[in-house]
């Protein structure tokens, strides 16, 4: 019997999807399952008369599949990882490939890309984007971990991903150890600013404007023909054309309390560890944090009840102002995203292709768009460049759209309606494209009060002064450090 070119335990849908998709590209695939009854629905089932072979034990796993073994996981992340990597140890041989794509925390990856190989194997650890549709049908993927690995798997990955409308495929080597599900990561962060963003538009439409889900219907459809072109706009478009049994729109009947994982969580944790300015996507999961408090906001809004004035006004005009605010809002959650990448990359000592990083979600992943294609421009022009602002399309885009951005933060913040995402990328926008911002003051405070000293305007950069504002502090300061 023909052996099989790749292995894959967990038979969740995610796991089912993939192993379809790549049986379907001409790929043998042998499927484990821990709950050992899951493989033999499934071989009977969805994979019946194709090439997938049923293994009821990792030691028939192991005989089954072609060498190098790759073995990949899509189980749950945290310890079942770690449980199923041990397993494996215990079955595999040295220079066999273990996979893990689950959404793993980069640490994690970085922890296990070290041990796995000290044992010998390589390791592969792989973010997967796009969803149970993205699986079937070719997801964006994002692999990093053993350099050595890369090229045993590159044909099957490749084969089995989204691809472009060059045929390029929306999966390339990311980066040593943890760097594939870092940047998996910050995708998923820039995936809850993008939601965020799409649902401040759709609340100050619904709320100011006193638009229906079928008018938003609408303006979405005709946003979905310009820069804003994307996945989730798509959707966004046909959710609120989507009626329920009565004729009403569902999403009207939708409780308001989101969800979350926690890779968003996880981005903003490694932005304040990497003193990256990540302040799109923190809002955006805080606004998450904050729509949970269902029952305590219900509460509040009858202690501090508000109308929202009618906008006076072309109505028109301020439905184009919010298009234009969106976008340039994306803009800034995307070099916020690039920014902390950046960051990243020094501290862990990766070597990432910016433009390749963009390539790989223009297609199969969530945040796939157009606009992509404008970021994969600007870091193939500029591989050094330090922020999105900085390219000349970028800046030449935000300088157009920045009144519009305004009169919409400017006309929420005067309404009551919260748009915390919108108004904090404003925000960042002023504060980067400020000279001279107060924290001056903010150093002659931490010397007042700890002796932290300061630099000077007129002197070079790392020569420290401290100042001995009360007169008896005397010239002892404090060491230069930052936590």
């Amino acid at each position: 019997m023909k052996k099989a070119d790749i292995g894959l335990i967990g038979l969740a849908v995610m796991g089912e999807n993939l192993v379809i998709n790549m049986e379907s590209k001409g790929f043998t695939v042998a499927v484990y399952n821990r709950t050992v009854e899951k493989v033999d629905a499934f071989v009977e089932g969805r994979a019946k008369g194709k090439n997938i072979i049923g293994c009821r034990s990792l030691e028939e796993l192991r005989d089954s599949l072609e060498k190098p073994r790759k073995v990949m996981m899509m189980v749950k992340a945290g310890k079942p990882v770690d449980d199923f990597i041990e397993k494996l140890l215990g079955v595999l041989e040295p220079g066999d490939i273990i996979i893990d794509g689950g959404n793993s925390h980069f640490p994690d990856t970085i922890r296990r890309t070290a041990y796995v190989e000290s044992e010998g194997l390589l390791y592969i650890g792989t973010g997967v984007s796009g969803g149970e549709e993205g699986a079937l049908k070719g997801p964006s993927m994002m692999p990093g971990g053993s350099p050595k690995a890369w090229e045993a798997v590159k044909p099957i990955f490749q084969a089995i991903c989204a691809k472009v409308e060059d045929g390029s495929p929306c999966c390339d080597w990311v980066g040593e150890n943890g760097a594939g599900h870092f940047v998996k990561m910050v995708h998923n962060g820039i995936e809850y600013g993008d939601m965020q963003l799409i649902c401040e538009a759709y609340q100050i439409m619904r709320d100011l404007l006193g638009m229906s889900a079928e008018e938003m219907h609408e303006v979405f459809k005709k946003w979905n023909e310009t820069e804003l072109d994307s996945y989730l706009i798509e959707i966004t478009r046909d959710i609120l054309a989507y009626k329920d049994t009565d004729g009403d729109a569902i999403v009207n009947k939708i409780l308001d309390t989101a969800g979350q994982k926690g890779t968003g969580k996880w981005t903003g944790i490694a932005a304040l560890d990497e003193g990256v300015p990540l302040t799109l996507i923190g809002e955006a999961v805080f606004s998450r944090c904050l729509s949970a408090m269902k029952e305590e906001r219900v509460r509040a809004s009858k202690v501090f009840p508000h109308e929202i004035p009618a906008l006076e006004g072309d109505r028109e005009a301020f439905i184009e102002d919010i298009r234009k605010a969106l976008y340039a809002s994306k803009i800034i959650s995307y070099a916020q995203g690039y920014t902390l990448m950046r960051a990243a990359a020094k501290t862990y000592g990766w070597n990432l292709n910016y433009g390749g990083i963009a390539l790989m979600w223009r297609g199969g992943c969530i945040i796939r768009s157009v606009f992509l294609g404008k970021i994969k421009e600007a870091y193939d022009k500029d591989p050094g460049l330090e922020n999105l602002l900085l390219d000349s399309y970028f800046a030449d885009t935000i300088r157009t759209l920045v009144p519009s951005w305004r009169r919409v933060c400017a006309t929420a913040v005067s309404s009551g309606i919260p748009m915390p995402a919108f108004c904090t990328a404003l925000n960042y926008f002023d504060g980067y494209t400020t000279e001279l911002l107060p924290a001056n003051l903010l150093q002659a405070q931490r010397d007042y009060f700890g002796a932290h000293t300061y630099e000077r305007l007129d002197s070079p950069r790392g020569k420290f002064f401290h100042t001995n504002w009360t007169g008896e502090g005397g010239s002892t300061s404090a060491s230069t450090y930052n936590a």
